[in-house]
């Protein structure tokens, strides 16, 4: 007698801890693993990007635009300073926007290059070698994953007011609130466990970032209302491709380290 086969939540929880614990190993081991972990992932993000967008290589400034973004993810792997990372995304974007103004690419592909590459860039870079760097992401981990499961849940508890119908449908108020009150109890908790939290920016700092989280994910809802797509690929089941999973995750990482360096909060 052959298996039921699995429910989509069913198929959605197991997906998500065989891909939470693959993570979770080479967020441990960090340095050139972990590094490989954020360069497939902008790369994965920026592949579907391109398909779900129709973005074209066919014209050479698309092209040499499409060559830098590549050029960017080397750089990840091999290392070099912050600066020049994100000079690097810079001047793929820009020959980007030059692209679409000749004609040569739409609007789409300089903003899919900065969505994939500077996500990518502050993933590696929060990271790093040392311990700071593993409480860092574990840390963003913990704001983003409490974030996502307690919107879910507590949306479908409570229901009430729809929180952006026009691009997800199923999103309310309530789900948004809880998930952002489980990130500051994640947060606080994570923060907690490396030392006494002494810093009042902290709370604020969580908040902000929870927000992001679901606002990025709302962001890639959009994205694919406009462009009439479901999922934006089959890669991982139960959840779609690689943007479904990272998608408020991606803008997180660029939060956290933006208030790592502008507000030193850790």
């Amino acid at each position: 007698m052959s298996a039921a086969p699995l429910s989509n939540l069913q198929l959605r929880i197991v997906s998500a801890v065989v891909l939470g614990a693959v993570v979770l190993v080479l967020t441990w081991f960090g340095g050139l693993p972990f590094r490989l972990l954020a360069i497939a992932m902008g790369a994965g993000v920026y592949v579907e990007w391109r398909k779900i967008t129709g973005i074209s290589n066919a014209r050479i400034l698309a092209r040499a635009a499409e060559l830098l973004f590549i050029l960017s993810l080397a750089a990840i792997l091999a290392k070099l300073p912050p600066h020049l990372v994100f000079s690097i995304i810079c001047v793929a974007a820009l020959v980007g926007v030059v692209a679409a103004l000749a004609g040569h690419s739409t609007k789409w592909l300089p903003i899919g290059i900065l969505y994939a590459a500077i996500p990518a860039a502050s993933l590696a870079i929060l990271r790093g070698d040392g311990f700071h760097g593993l409480f860092m992401v574990l840390f963003l981990f913990a704001l983003v994953w409490s974030t996502d499961i307690f919107a879910y849940f507590v949306g479908r508890s409570l229901g009430g007011a729809k929180l952006a119908p026009r691009i997800s449908p199923n999103k309310t108020w309530s789900g948004a609130i809880g998930g952002t009150a489980a990130a500051v109890a994640a947060g606080l908790g994570i923060a907690a466990l490396a030392g006494p939290v002494g810093n009042p920016i902290l709370p604020i700092a969580i908040v902000i970032i929870s927000i992001v989280a679901q606002v990025g994910d709302l962001f890639e809802s959009w994205i694919k209302r406009l462009f009439g797509v479901k999922d934006s690929g089959t890669l991982i089941p139960g959840h779609g491709g690689v943007m479904d999973r990272v998608d408020g995750l991606a803008v997180a990482a660029v939060a956290l380290y933006l208030v790592e360096v502008i507000g030193n909060v850790f």
